[in-house]
């Protein structure tokens, strides 16, 4: 529709939230600790210790920032899902159904290739706010799930 609000992209919160704290204070520590460590005269610890220990520091901060980062976007042509490795593409005829139920951790799409992806965006730790995520998700499906022709 022309000139209609975009959707908003589906997000965790609290993971979100707790990742990002875990990854700033993993860094604060883990370099904080390095540089006292290098110039500790009894630690042993040298300048290539440091070297080495922020570097560990960032890469896990960054698996940590990459978890977090988690999405599904709402494009006019489907859903781009960006889960933590992978990136997908689904258009909106692809979808058959919106599953959140049972003990699964995220939404789950049915897809019609016979395929189940993951929606890592809509978690269940997320509580009611998930529960209404998933519900908008499937009223988007359902809204732009192609129509037959009615002759």
């Amino acid at each position: 529709m022309p000139g209609a609000v975009p959707e908003s992209a589906f997000r965790p919160r609290r993971a979100r939230v707790v990742g990002l704290v875990f990854a700033v204070g993993i860094l604060v520590v883990m370099v904080g600790m390095s540089i006292l460590l290098t110039f500790s005269p009894q630690s042993g610890w040298t300048g290539q210790d440091t070297v080495s220990a922020v570097v560990f520091a960032v890469l896990l901060a960054g698996v940590l920032v990459r978890l977090v980062a988690v999405r599904a976007r709402v494009t006019a042509d489907g859903l781009e899902v960006r889960n933590v490795v992978f990136t997908r593409r689904v258009a909106w005829g692809a979808v058959v159904a919106v599953r959140f139920g049972g003990a699964e951790p995220w939404l789950t799409l049915d897809l019609d290739d016979g395929e189940n992806l993951a929606v890592m965006a809509v978690q269940r730790a997320d509580g009611e706010f998930a529960q209404t995520e998933a519900r908008r998700l499937a009223r988007l499906v359902e809204a732009h799930a192609p129509r037959p022709d009615a002759d």
